[in-house]
């Protein structure tokens, strides 16, 4: 009966708590005499310092491209990233017979092929007018489904570029200037840039055609079997193509979408027309990053002990050690009703520089010993071993970790009557790290007009983003608790 008593109770203090700092009396207002809950507090420091994060789990729904110099740090980072085609199930082409463009010796052909990068200009850091020079490679075979690639995989040592197929070097800029700005003003329009891959063609079974298009034309006449979805198409035809840096500084460009577009023309009803078939990179498909970073750099600031860093993609977390042992045992006969840790930002130096990385606007925090498991398992926060925090007032709060400290006291306790040498096996058990993040989001308006967000995916940041955080081995961090129990009569 207790029991389910200090249920409501604690959880009537809890709101009473977040609306009104004074708690003297609580335990009066929601109990009878003879149950009266006492509520009190603890404050406790947690020690925090900068590690280097060397690589992040890749798979990611985020393509940036291009090469900066962070003007704060002098830290270079570079970004290239790899893009598999999504085919549509049940798609047709018309009847070989209506395609009107053949070669002299009667085959098919299509009209021209292009790559389209869709740029996300709303994301991008750099001069909009800076030119970057890519290098387009075709895979020699599709990247495994099955294979956790993180941000540090060369695609190149690891023997998936075709070395006699599709080579492409292109340069673009952020900014499409081949439109005129009666064009570039339309309120639809968007920055992207189209990449021809129209020079001859040869397969690995030494057949040769007129462009690349040509061929994904004439193998769905042929085969139509490699059409039957995105897993046949990637393992019969087009694994995918490598888009690598070859020149360029001071941009990083967010590819927000790839597309490739095969033109070609046919007849209907004695009329012709022309028209694209279009394959574009989506979350079915395998979309992964590669991230070079200047390590001499980033261990620098990891040596700095004036604070902390958070640095994407693929740069710096913070750790942090909580103190545990100190808020269980310090109350071991109370129960927690709310423990509370907040990181202030430090302001960075360079307010008038214009190309000052932002900072990371979501974070999470995590046990360190789950952090590679939390992103190769898709998982999202629950508010018991992982909670998200959005930047507020120039800090980020993370208001109620309780569930997270009760859970490694518990892991301890059970971790050491089971082996007398857990703790030595398990340093990192009171630690959490905290990262940079990007949330996948679905939009749901009801009847009355309001929008809810709903976080569906969780991963790594892979734009730029830097922040200093207030911290380090010699300045501790304050952890908020508040107890409760019942008093004796």
């Amino acid at each position: 009966m207790k029991l389910k008593w200090f249920t409501a109770i604690a959880i009537t203090a809890m709101a009473i708590i977040s609306c009104n700092d004074d708690t003297s009396g609580i335990g009066a207002s929601l109990t009878q005499d003879t149950e009266q809950l006492e509520v009190s507090t603890g404050i406790y420091d947690a020690y925090s310092r900068s590690i280097l994060a060397d690589s992040v789990y890749a798979r990611n729904y985020q393509c940036y491209f291009g090469k900066v110099k962070d003007p704060e740090t002098g830290a270079y980072v570079k970004s290239e990233f790899m893009t598999q085609f999504n085919i549509v199930e049940g798609f047709t082409l018309p009847s070989k017979d209506l395609i009107i463009n053949h070669d002299d010796d009667g085959q098919i052909i299509a009209d021209s092929c292009e790559i389209w990068l869709t740029i996300d200009r709303s994301s991008c850091y750099g001069d909009s007018l800076t030119p970057l020079k890519m290098n387009v490679l075709e895979l020699n075979e599709p990247m495994s489904d099955n294979t956790k690639y993180y941000s540090n995989f060369d695609l190149k040592e690891g023997g998936y570029i075709r070395t006699d197929g599709v080579k492409k070097s292109f340069s673009f800029s952020l900014a499409t200037l081949i439109y005129t700005d009666s064009i570039r003003n339309l309120s639809n329009f968007t920055d992207f840039c189209r990449i021809p891959i129209n020079t001859p063609y040869t397969d690995k079974n030494g057949v040769t055609y007129n462009n690349y298009g040509t061929y994904i034309i004439r193998n769905y006449y042929e085969h139509p079997e490699y059409f039957r979805n995105s897993y046949t198409f990637t393992h019969t035809l087009c694994p995918g193509f490598y888009y690598e840096l070859a020149d360029g500084l001071g941009v990083m460009a967010k590819i927000s979408q790839m597309d490739l577009h095969i033109f070609y023309s046919y007849k209907n009803n004695d009329s012709n027309y022309s028209t694209s078939l279009s394959f574009s990179s989506t979350i079915e498909v395998l979309q992964t990053q590669k991230v070079t970073n200047d390590l001499k750099a980033l261990n620098r600031l990891v040596a700095d002990e004036s604070c902390t860093y958070l640095k994407a993609p693929a740069g710096i977390f913070t750790e942090v050690t909580l103190p545990i042992d100190d808020i269980s045992m310090t109350h071991a006969n109370d129960s927690l009703l709310s423990v509370s840790i907040t990181f202030q930002r430090e302001n960075s130096d360079l307010t008038n520089n214009p190309f000052v990385l932002t900072q990371p606007t979501n974070i999470i925090m995590l046990p360190k010993d789950s952090l590679s498991n939390f992103f190769e398992s898709t998982k999202l926060y629950d508010y018991k071993s992982s909670y998200p925090s959005v930047l507020s007032s120039n800090t980020y709060a993370f208001s109620n970790i309780g569930n997270l400290i009760t859970l490694m006291s518990d892991n301890k306790l059970k971790g050491m009557a089971a082996d007398p040498e857990w703790l030595s096996k398990h340093p990192d058990w009171n630690k959490v790290v905290i990262v940079p993040v990007n949330l996948t989001q679905q939009s749901s308006t009801d009847y009355y007009g309001n929008t809810t967000y709903t976080t569906t995916g969780v991963g790594n940041e892979m734009g730029l983003t830097s922040t200093k955080l207030v911290g380090g081995p010699r300045n501790p961090i304050k952890v908020e608790v508040i107890y409760a129990k019942f008093r004796n009569k």
